[in-house]
């Protein structure tokens, strides 16, 4: 959906598209795609996003990534956000939604640590059991005896690299 709604403006826009895809959570720091976008993007050029929270995760950080931008005089332009930081009224929205972008993240996690204790409240513990001194050292015995990792992560329920990081543990 993002990806088409960039497309779709590009071409509204009569502009060249060259998109840039994170593969993993734009919560992690290392974002090597978006540091290679900014480091393409030439004078004159629109930085396009479908939306403020896919760009960053904090007012100062958004700001911090804009001004890169401004410096080097290329527009920026959030989609679902509707707007451009080539207009006035752009710059001014920018400030606010910035701001909003942060307080919707912000309820997000407060939503999502609630629930989590909530959970641990009720006696839901998150994650996956641990296994036993006895259950590994049953599963290194079977090993041993020549039962397949694949065999023994379905007879104890777990994945077979669990059963190889356990045979490599101790």
């Amino acid at each position: 959906m993002q990806r088409q709604a960039i497309e779709k403006y590009a071409k509204e826009q009569q502009k060249e598209c060259v998109i840039y895809e994170e593969k993993i959570s734009s919560r992690k720091k290392e974002r090597l795609e978006l540091q290679q976008a900014i480091k393409a993007a030439a004078k004159g050029d629109r930085f396009v996003v479908y939306k403020l929270d896919r760009l960053a995760r904090s007012t100062k950080e958004l700001y911090e990534l804009t001004e890169k931008l401004r410096e080097r005089e290329i527009d920026f332009v959030s989609i679902h956000d509707s707007f451009d930081t080539s207009t006035a009224t752009g710059k001014a929205m920018f400030g606010m939604l910035a701001v909003f972008a942060e307080f919707e993240r912000d309820i997000i996690q407060q939503r999502t640590k609630a629930g989590l204790e909530a959970a641990r409240k009720r006696g839901k513990i998150g994650g996956r059991p641990a296994i036993d001194e006895h259950k590994k050292r049953q599963i290194k015995k079977l090993y041993a005896a020549g039962e397949s990792a694949t065999d023994i992560a379905k007879e104890f329920g777990i994945g077979r690299s669990t059963v190889y990081k356990l045979l490599k543990s101790e």
